[in-house]
């Protein structure tokens, strides 16, 4: 706690007056052009990731960055989809799952998750997300399956935001893009999904993951 207070007088004291003029604008309205939804990961920055500053992105975090199709969960992620797309009418959304994600360890090991029942009820809405990887990632054992259970469940998230009426509606109207990404924590590469390859490629070299 002691790292967070010197961190907080730090900002107030250096940061802050470096951009008072940008936070004077954003007292008075936000516009942010990305809804990013990400892990809880301690380990994900989104802002620090893509180098944006307060006021760009509007984010959504949660355990294995999940999205409920709409009507199975009318909560505060649902919530904050439709207020970021239909008020603050953001041009993108981005799904940025990670490498070594918690959550997607408990979609294929769900006998650790006895003792977390919170845990083990918001991980159904990854239910697709098993399902997906049993039938086509069969083949798969251990790093491998790993990592194709972290690319699919981006897949499947970005499916139950088409489910949510907002989106559709700006999806159809062709205002709105979405994004599937795939951050390593280790090299930080981001692994962005190309549907004409189908499949995630590094958007710095086009090379596609292994």
């Amino acid at each position: 706690m002691e790292k967070v207070l010197k961190g907080l007088v730090r900002f107030q004291n250096e940061i802050f007056a470096k951009k008072k003029k940008l936070f004077g604008s954003l007292s008075k309205q936000q516009k942010p052009s990305v809804l990013f939804v990400s892990c809880s990961d301690s380990r994900i920055d989104p802002s620090l990731l893509t180098q944006t500053d307060p006021g760009d992105l509007f984010i959504i975090r949660n355990a294995g960055n999940l999205i409920p199709a709409y009507g199975a969960a009318m909560g505060g992620s649902t919530a904050s989809i439709e207020y970021g797309v239909s008020v603050l009418q953001v041009k993108d959304i981005i799904v940025c799952g990670h490498t070594d994600c918690g959550a997607m360890k408990g979609l294929l090991q769900p006998e650790k998750l006895q003792e977390l029942p919170a845990v083990k009820a918001w991980l159904q809405h990854a239910e697709t997300t098993v399902r997906m990887v049993k039938d086509h990632c069969g083949h798969l054992k251990g790093d491998e399956l790993f990592a194709a259970t972290i690319r699919e469940n981006v897949l499947v998230q970005l499916d139950h935001l088409r489910t949510h009426p907002a989106v559709t509606t700006r999806l159809r109207r062709g205002d709105l893009r979405l994004h599937g990404w795939v951050y390593a924590i280790g090299t930080g590469e981001v692994w962005a999904y190309d549907a004409e390859k189908k499949a995630f490629v590094n958007p710095s070299n086009k090379r596609r993951k292994a």
